[in-house]
């Protein structure tokens, strides 16, 4: 089983310099990949330095568009991702290896409350994964991790939806729960990072949950539609009582709301079939198998 360790980077030659030594010394024969990502410092110098192969952008793209860089790059059977400020324990990589060859599909490093970089982050983060397990119907326990291995031919089949920002984990999850491919989670420490985050809460936070709803409307339209329709029926419901006890009628804005509840209801339907048709579309080359002549 071939491994290629994926690491995207922007700025953190500290960071490689104290990751990537461990990582050699762990997987000599694995492929090692730094995406550059319009760095100004020496971080790809430092990757070269270490025997990795460097892949540089001119400018900044996003980490999601280093994690696609580097995964069409990987020619290994299994893509190793991890951060390269230092967070992460190279000595961990075994422990998510086995986790992988036990049947698994993806194995996620799940960091615990004392991983979060500040109280607001975790908080954030604990909302990210209680609205995406809402949504797949299983356990989330770290949404957004960036330390994980997966098998290179799932992986890739998604990389199409991948955002260029600082999202890939909450698509990827998303996107293999919905596919019924196997996920574990196995809880990790975080070290403190060297160098400043690239991540804005506020504005990538918002990007977390449009991304969460996407990915859910893409592959379970009815888990949204359905409350949403509910809800406009029972305002609707609501109104007509509360009405017809002060007024005795049936006003224009009941009727309104119910019809509302109607639509979006129908819509729904009408996405979950679109939705169905589409994966087994896109399923239909698999299953066929390759030609004969």
């Amino acid at each position: 089983m071939r491994i290629s360790l994926i690491l995207p980077a922007k700025n953190e030659a500290e960071g490689l310099r104290r990751t990537l030594p461990g990582i050699r010394a762990l997987l000599p024969d694995a492929e090692l990949i730094v995406v550059d990502d319009g760095s100004t410092d020496e971080t790809a110098t430092v990757a070269r330095e270490h025997g990795a192969t460097v892949l540089s952008s001119p400018y900044s793209m996003g980490n999601g568009a280093a994690i696609k860089r580097g995964a069409r790059a990987a020619s290994g059977d299994v893509l190793m991702f991890m951060d390269a400020d230092g967070q992460h324990d190279a000595a961990l990589i075994p422990a998510l290896i086995t986790r992988l060859e036990e049947g698994y599909d993806m194995v996620v490093g799940a960091r615990g409350w004392d991983g979060q970089a500040s109280v607001g982050r975790g908080l954030a983060n604990g909302l990210y994964n209680r609205i995406a397990s809402l949504m797949t119907g299983f356990q989330v326990a770290d949404l957004t991790s960036g330390f994980r291995v997966v098998r290179a031919d799932k992986f890739k089949e998604f990389l199409h939806l991948l955002p260029n920002g600082f999202s890939y984990p909450t698509t990827i999850t998303m996107a293999f729960f919905r596919s019924a491919y196997g996920v574990a989670y196995h809880p990790i420490p975080v070290a403190k990072r060297l160098g400043k985050s690239h991540i804005r809460p506020l504005r990538d936070g918002l990007r977390f949950l449009l991304i969460i709803f996407k990915i859910a409307t893409l592959y379970s339209p009815l888990k949204l539609f359905l409350p949403t329709s509910l809800m406009f029926a029972l305002l609707g419901l609501g109104n007509y009582a509360y009405t017809y006890i002060t007024a005795g009628r049936f006003t224009n804005m009941s009727a309104l709301l119910l019809s509302a509840a109607v639509i979006v209801f129908l819509i729904g339907l009408i996405s979950e079939q679109i939705t169905g048709l589409t994966y087994l579309a896109a399923r239909a080359p698999e299953q066929a198998g390759p030609k004969s002549d």
